[in-house]
C-alpha cells in the first residue's frame, strides 16, 4: 500500500474511532492530513472508495494480528481467530460494521474466509462441508462482534464468558462434523 494512501486511511480510521462513521467526510480526512479534499482523490478516490479502503485496512490489521500466531492445534487457532475478530471490533467500533455492509467487504474478507477454511481443513472437515461451515462461522463472528459494538445486541455483563462459550460450541460443532463425516 502506498505510504500516502496508508496515511490517509490511517487518519480516516482514527477519525472514525474518535467521532464515529457519520463524522467521516473527505473534507474532515483531508484536514487531518493537511491536504484539500480534492487532493485526496488520486490516493483514495471518492468517499465510497475511502470506505472500501477502511475495509481493507481492517482486514490487514486482522491479518497482522492473527497471521503470526499459528498454533498447531486447530482448536486454538479457531478460538484465536474468533478472539481477534472481536478485539478488532472493540478497537474500531465505528468502522467494524463496514465489514458487514460494504460491497468490498466480500473481497477483503477473503483473508478471514481463507483462515477459517484453513482451520476447518486442518480439523478434518470434509472438503464439501468447508465452504458452508466457513460462512456460518464468518456470519457468527462478524455478526456477534458488530452487534456487541453497535448495541444492536443486548450484551450480558458476562459477555466474555458468553463469547468463550459460543467459541467452545463452534469447536464442538467442528468435532461433530468430523466424527459424522
Amino acid at each position: 500500500m502506498d505510504d500516502k494512501r496508508r496515511l490517509i486511511l490511517d487518519q480516516a480510521l482514527a477519525l472514525v474511532d474518535e467521532r464515529g462513521l457519520a463524522a467521516m467526510s473527505m473534507r474532515a480526512v483531508a484536514e487531518r492530513v493537511g491536504l484539500t479534499s480534492m487532493a485526496l482523490y488520486p490516493y483514495v478516490g471518492g468517499k465510497d472508495a475511502l470506505l472500501d479502503g477502511l475495509v481493507d485496512l481492517l482486514s490487514l490489521e486482522l491479518g497482522d494480528e492473527v497471521g503470526g500466531d499459528r498454533p498447531d492445534d486447530w482448536r486454538h487457532r479457531l478460538r484465536a481467530l474468533g478472539r481477534s475478530v472481536r478485539a478488532l471490533a472493540k478497537r474500531h467500533p465505528g468502522a467494524f460494521p463496514l465489514l458487514l455492509n460494504r460491497p468490498a467487504a466480500g473481497a477483503s474478507a477473503s483473508w478471514l474466509t481463507a483462515a477459517l477454511r484453513g482451520v476447518l481443513h486442518d480439523a478434518g472437515v470434509p472438503e464439501a462441508h468447508i465452504p458452508r461451515m466457513a460462512r456460518m462461522f464468518l456470519a457468527f463472528l462478524l455478526g456477534y462482534a458488530t452487534g456487541e459494538v453497535t448495541g444492536a445486541t443486548v450484551v450480558a455483563s458476562d459477555s466474555d464468558d458468553e463469547f468463550e462459550a459460543d467459541l467452545a460450541d463452534l469447536v464442538r460443532l467442528v468435532e461433530v462434523a468430523v466424527r459424522v463425516a
